[in-house]
């Protein structure tokens, strides 16, 4: 069992696969929901176009079924793209979906990074 942050992400690398922007803009056409899980705040800076916000915080909230607060766009047999700041939250987050029974989880990584590749964007 992990006992540190360092641990905590490590496992959840191992577990979450990193996908590239050309292989996540493949998925988006393709259905996957892409979910940005940057603190309300850190949206003045845009964010990935047709992104969905659901703060780390509230994540498992919205997507299990059985929680008075789930969001229907959260579905176990979709598949989902996580990404925040600098891809650490973004892992954590897909590790917890995975933990939840969602089968195809994909860390995109940093938005900026999708951004600075010519990603299509949205105002926050």
């Amino acid at each position: 069992m992990p006992t540190s942050v360092k641990e905590l992400l490590a496992d959840a690398n191992a577990a979450v696969p990193r996908v590239s922007r050309e292989e996540a803009a493949a998925l988006m056409q393709a259905g996957a929901l892409v979910v940005d899980v940057r603190d309300a705040p850190e949206l003045k800076a845009g964010r990935i176009a047709g992104a969905a916000h659901v703060s780390r915080g509230m994540l498992e909230f919205r997507a299990d079924p059985d929680s008075p607060y789930h969001d229907p766009a959260f579905r176990r047999d979709r598949t989902v793209i996580l990404y925040c700041a600098s891809g650490g939250r973004s892992a954590l987050a897909g590790k917890a979906l995975l933990d939840l029974g969602y089968v195809d989880v994909r860390n995109l990584g940093a938005f900026k990074d999708w951004a600075e590749a010519g990603g299509a964007v949205e105002a926050g």
